[in-house]
């Protein structure tokens, strides 16, 4: 059995899993500006609440790891811009895995990268801004 299934337990799993599902498809299912990063984030938090999706915005893991969105459950969500640098979100989101409270981790972006399926033993999504406009 999956590490991150024998730590959360199987129907914990399951919920996290479902709630991902979710999330991806909320996204992909919106045609989001692609100006900046700024703008992206504030019409993904207009979403998020119109969606009735709980969470923080700009969640202190500590000084230096904030991610965009900390939603209910332990989901990190991450917006990057194409232009971002491939190496630099990939270091970001190996750091957000690293803390107890994040279970699962979403990169919404029109970056075009490789991701495994797992950091640190935390499933990883990408959810494409691409898809909103088909």
């Amino acid at each position: 059995m999956n590490k991150r299934v024998t730590d959360l337990g199987k129907s914990a799993h399951e919920e996290l899993d479902h709630a991902v599902s979710r999330l991806v498809g909320i996204i992909h299912g919106y045609p989001f500006s692609l100006s900046t990063e700024k703008n992206l984030q504030a019409e993904v938090e207009q979403v998020l609440t119109h969606e009735g999706i709980r969470f923080d915005r700009e969640k202190y893991l500590s000084p230096q790891d904030i991610p965009d969105f900390f939603i209910e459950g332990g989901l990190v969500m991450e917006c990057k811009m194409h232009g971002a640098r491939k190496k630099n979100v990939y270091r970001q989101l190996c750091r957000y895995a690293r803390y107890e409270e994040v279970n699962a981790l979403i990169l919404v972006s029109n970056l075009s990268m490789g991701l495994p399926p797992d950091l640190h033993t935390k499933p990883l999504y990408f959810a494409s801004l691409s898809r909103g406009w088909m």
